[in-house]
């Protein structure tokens, strides 16, 4: 605080804490706080008052129905369908006369309520989501170290570069390109077909298997593994690797002795955000595997938002969600040994 004072005045300072302090609130607490409140309660009511609602919607389908016929009916068949529609009208007024407005009720249930098959998604989707991560982790490390040793500081900004060109396209354009190359007619089995490896009768589905999706999910959030990554190799002095050299180690020692060990922080942070990104994924796993291969949680979560219209149980679902990422947060840092200022740094 008096480093920030010092650097930046009184009236600057105030002004980061205040910009701090709404950001926190604005975007974080206020949304977050709401999810939460809404998973912990449902709207309850008895059976017989949840019997007297379906009577009341069925009855107003069958004055529907009878209203429909009544336009067209004459003479006694239009004097039936009078008294029938008067009668339906009696019961739906005595019924709604009779009709208890649902009670708010907080309780667990919400979270409770998750079928197995939700279960096993939801962990599909953590496991999924882990390997995918993983598989960032390996692939983005070479090029990482690759960018942060570059001969001179030129070929380095070339590699940054030829990283972040195909990220000025927008996400959904690239996942709809990886759509086209994978596809059962798109360009890698058409290579195949006209290379007289895969019939041109039964293409390859790629589409159908999960690395199709890792693929894609790679793609889209290598840039949040590698950054962090950059970052950390950048502040490592060559003289430290040169050293281990001149000393007879390996490339291999050089790395498991020298580099990784200085990068933890950046595979943490690395970690942290693709996992979270690939978990709380929704457009890659529904435009790649188009709900043949399964779905993904936040599909499940959407579902019964904007499907079911079931708010609370979607709630309970992303707080779910939310703790177990929180939960791998806290296990990535236990394992790399790193704190939040490591983190931050």
């Amino acid at each position: 605080m008096n480093r920030l004072v010092a650097t930046y005045g009184r009236t600057l300072t105030a002004l980061f804490w205040a910009l701090l302090l709404v950001w926190l609130i604005a975007l974080v607490l206020v949304p977050t706080g709401m999810m939460v409140e809404s998973s912990l309660w449902r709207m309850e009511q008895t059976t017989a008052e949840a019997q007297d609602s379906l009577d009341i919607d069925r009855l107003y389908n069958d004055i529907s129905v009878a209203e429909l016929d009544r336009s067209s009916a004459i003479g006694a068949k239009a004097a039936q369908l009078d008294a029938k529609l008067a009668a339906m009208k009696r019961q739906v007024a005595t019924l709604e006369g009779r009709e208890i407005v649902p009670v708010k009720v907080y309780t667990l249930r919400n979270y409770l309520s998750m079928s197995g098959l939700h279960v096993r998604v939801f962990v599909r989707t953590l496991f999924y989501s882990a390997l995918v991560t993983l598989l960032a982790a390996v692939v983005c490390y070479p090029v990482a170290y690759i960018a942060a040793f570059a001969r001179s500081a030129r070929h380095g900004a070339l590699i940054l570069l030829a990283l972040l060109v195909p990220y000025s396209i927008n996400e959904l354009l690239r996942i709809y390109a990886w759509l086209m190359v994978l596809d059962y007619h798109g360009l890698l089995n058409t290579l195949l077909i006209r290379a007289g490896i895969v019939p041109a009768d039964d293409p390859i589905r790629f589409l159908e298997y999960p690395g199709s999706v890792f693929l894609a999910m790679v793609y889209a959030y290598i840039l949040f593994m590698v950054f962090p990554l950059y970052n950390t190799l950048t502040t490592l002095e060559r003289s430290q690797i040169e050293a281990a050299r001149d000393l007879g180690a390996s490339a291999w020692l050089i790395h498991r002795r020298v580099v990784i060990p200085h990068a933890k922080p950046g595979f943490a942070v690395g970690c942290v955000m693709t996992f979270m990104l690939s978990a709380g994924s929704y457009s890659v796993p529904r435009i790649i595997s188009r709900g043949t291969g399964g779905d993904w949680f936040t599909q499940l979560i959407y579902r019964q938002f904007y499907e079911a219209h079931n708010w609370n149980i979607g709630a309970a679902y992303a707080v779910t969600l939310l703790l177990a990422c929180l939960l791998f947060i806290a296990l990535v840092m236990a394992s790399f040994r790193v704190s939040l200022r490591d983190i931050a740094r």
